[in-house]
């Protein structure tokens, strides 16, 4: 394994997906079935599953919020929350995971391009805030309601909706020079164009972007990186950084 070189003028944009969560004990959902209690995900993290039974949609969230909160950061969380503690501002961390083990390993220059797990909002975007929420709503009467009458669904970026925060992660990966991705497959967009955005900078001249790839399987678009590294991200991250 290559050692990433992090100078004193690099900044660093890191991609983490599930990968990384799952080596934690989370559920990736995205296995060989695929399936939670004999339903597709999609079933349940779609506006249409929302609109057609919000129950089993919270129920779906719930459990996973239990599940998160019985998890615990690993060492390749760790090792992000240190490599960003070297680095200061130069550091920016975009996960598609929706679950808190960055935060409670460390990690504060990040954003969650998918929405929060223990977040909440308005089904109808009244235009009150989105609202700190750890609560279980097991049934259709539990299910809280915003002041404006309408329910209250989870902070998470459903399939078919716009991700969070997309032009942060624009203006970041513009001005990168080491691009890192962990733990994705490389088949959800936009988040598996994002080494493909780096790459077009470096086709048009401009200041060239080190890509690497670290997982325990290569992405589908694993030809797009520089380097790929495979193996557990908790295994290779902690040794992956060389401070020059």
């Amino acid at each position: 394994m290559t050692p990433i070189q992090i100078s004193t003028e690099d900044r660093v944009f890191v991609l983490t997906g599930a990968g990384i969560s799952a080596e934690s004990g989370l559920a990736t959902f995205r296995d060989s079935d695929g399936l939670w209690s004999g339903h597709r995900v999609e079933d349940v993290a779609t506006p249409e599953a929302w609109i057609a039974d919000p129950e089993l949609v919270w129920r779906f969230y719930s459990q996973r919020r239990r599940d998160a909160r019985l998890a615990e950061p690993n060492p390749a969380h760790r090792a992000l929350a240190a490599l960003e503690s070297a680095i200061g501002d130069r550091f920016f961390l975009c996960t598609q995971n929706v679950d808190d083990l960055h935060e409670r390993a460390g990690s504060v220059r990040m954003i969650h391009m998918h929405g929060q797990l223990f977040e909440s909002r308005c089904e109808d975007e009244c235009g009150r805030p989105v609202f700190s929420d750890e609560k279980h709503y097991d049934s259709l009467a539990t299910i809280g309601r915003c002041a404006c009458g309408a329910r209250i669904r989870p902070h998470i970026v459903w399939f078919g909706e716009v991700p969070l925060e997309m032009e942060t992660i624009q203006r970041e990966i513009e001005r990168c020079t080491v691009l890192l991705v962990v733990g994705t497959s490389g088949v959800v967009y936009p988040a598996a164009s994002f080494v493909h955005w780096a790459n077009q900078r470096n086709r048009v001249g401009r200041q060239q972007v080190r890509t690497v790839y670290v997982g325990p399987e290569a992405p589908a678009n694993a030809a797009a990186f520089t380097q790929v590294v495979l193996g557990k991200a908790g295994d290779v991250l902690p040794g992956l950084f060389e401070f020059s």
